[in-house]
C-alpha cells in the first residue's frame, strides 16, 4: 500500500526542519511540505484550508474552535519566546517602565494573535497594566488578519483603532506616532511576509529611539519562567478535520515524527551555533543551566499549565465567552502523551 500524501505548510524551525526537509519521515506518511512565515501560513490556512496539516497561532486556533473551526491539533509547540520583553517603546514617549505604558498609544500586529495575547496578560498579571489602560492600534486590515477569518470584534471597552494602510507599526512607532509596539511587528524586515506592512513600510526616522522596554531581557525571561515554569507558546500544529476523520491514526505518527525531528535538532544544536556568535556556546550553556527541563516540550499534560494559562488570558480579554477543555482541542489518540 503506498504512503498516505499530506500536505503540511509551516515556519522554518530548527526543531521541525529534519522533518520539513525530509530527513524524518512519519510512518506511513508522505509529506508534501511548504514553508512559510507564520502570519503568511496562518492566513492561507484560515482562509483557505490549503493544507493537510497546518501550523497555526495557538489563540487563534483556540478562538476558532469556540467557533466551530473543522480541525483538530497536535501538541506540537513548534515556536516559544516571552513575548512581553519584545515590548519596544520610542525614546520621546515617556515611558521608562512598563507601569508607563498606561494611556500610552500601543501597536500591534494583530488584536487576537498568540503574542498579544502573552503580552497583555503578563502586563496585567505582573505588572498591574489593564488592557483597559491602553489604546490599541493594530496593524493588519481585516482581509488579511487571523480575525477576519474567526469574526474578532474588538472587545467592549477597549480602545481600538486601526493602523493607515499606508503606515506600519515600523513606520509610526519610529516616527513617534505610537508610544510602544510588539517587537515582533516593528522589527521585521522579512520579504516573504505578505501579510504584515512592517516587511515593507519601514518609515523614516532615528531608530536609535527606539528600545527595549526590558532592557536585560534575559533577566526578565529568566523572572518569567521562575515564577511560572514554562516558556510561552505561540504556534501548534493542527489537522484538517476531514483529513483526520478519514485517517485517525496519521495524528500519532506525525506526533511521532515532529518529537524525532525535535530530538535531531537537539542533538546537532552544539555543531549548528554560527561562528560569527562569539558567545554561542557560552549562551548555550547558559541556556541549559536556566532551564532544567525540556523548554520546548511537547504533549498535552506536559502544557497544561502554559495551555491552561493561554485560555485563561483569552477569556480575561474577552476573545471568548467560554472556556475549551484541553480535551476538546486535541487529537485523543495523543491526549495522555
Amino acid at each position: 500500500m503506498p504512503d498516505l500524501q499530506l500536505s503540511i505548510i509551516g515556519s522554518p524551525s530548527d526543531v521541525v526542519d529534519p522533518l520539513f526537509a525530509g530527513e524524518v519521515k512519519p510512518e506511513g506518511i508522505e509529506l508534501v511540505p511548504t514553508r512559510a512565515d507564520g502570519s503568511t501560513g496562518y492566513w492561507r490556512q484560515f482562509t483557505f484550508n490549503e493544507f493537510d496539516v497546518s501550523s497555526l497561532s495557538c489563540a487563534s486556533y483556540i478562538i476558532a474552535k469556540t467557533k466551530g473551526y473543522d480541525a483538530i491539533a497536535l501538541p506540537v509547540f513548534s515556536s516559544r519566546r516571552f513575548m512581553h520583553v519584545e515590548t519596544r517603546y520610542h525614546a520621546n514617549s515617556g515611558i521608562k517602565e512598563p507601569a508607563d505604558l498606561k494611556g500610552k498609544r500601543f501597536g500591534v500586529p494583530e488584536y487576537q494573535m498568540t503574542a498579544s495575547i502573552w503580552q497583555r496578560g503578563t502586563l496585567e498579571h505582573d505588572f498591574g497594566v489593564s488592557q483597559y489602560d491602553i489604546h490599541w492600534f493594530m496593524e493588519r486590515s481585516e482581509e488579511f488578519s487571523h480575525g477576519g477569518q474567526t469574526g474578532f470584534q474588538p472587545p467592549e471597552g477597549i480602545s481600538f483603532s486601526r493602523i493607515p494602510e499606508d503606515e506600519s507599526l515600523a513606520s509610526m512607532i519610529v516616527s513617534n506616532q505610537l508610544d510602544a509596539v510588539s517587537g515582533m511587528g516593528a522589527g521585521s524586515a522579512n520579504p516573504g511576509n505578505v501579510i504584515d506592512r512592517s516587511a515593507r513600510i519601514r518609515g523614516s526616522g532615528d531608530w536609535s529611539k527606539v528600545k527595549r522596554l526590558f532592557p536585560d531581557s534575559i533577566e526578565e525571561s529568566i523572572r518569567f519562567y521562575r515564577k511560572y515554569g514554562f516558556i510561552p507558546a505561540t504556534q501548534m500544529f493542527t489537522i484538517r478535520r476531514s483529513t483526520y476523520d478519514q485517517h485517525p491514526w496519521a495524528a500519532f505518527n506525525l506526533y511521532q515524527a515532529f518529537l524525532e525531528s525535535k530530538r535531531r535538532a537537539e542533538q546537532t544544536l552544539s555543531d549548528r551555533i554560527p561562528s560569527l556568535m562569539i558567545f554561542g556556546r557560552d549562551y548555550m550553556d547558559q541556556t541549559r543551566r536556566i532551564f532544567d527541563t525540556d523548554p520546548f516540550v511537547y504533549g498535552v499534560e506536559a502544557n497544561r499549565p502554559m495551555l491552561q494559562t493561554v485560555i485563561d488570558y483569552l477569556h480575561e480579554q474577552g476573545l471568548i465567552d467560554t472556556k475549551p477543555t484541553l480535551e476538546s482541542l486535541f487529537a485523543e489518540s495523543i491526549l495522555g502523551l
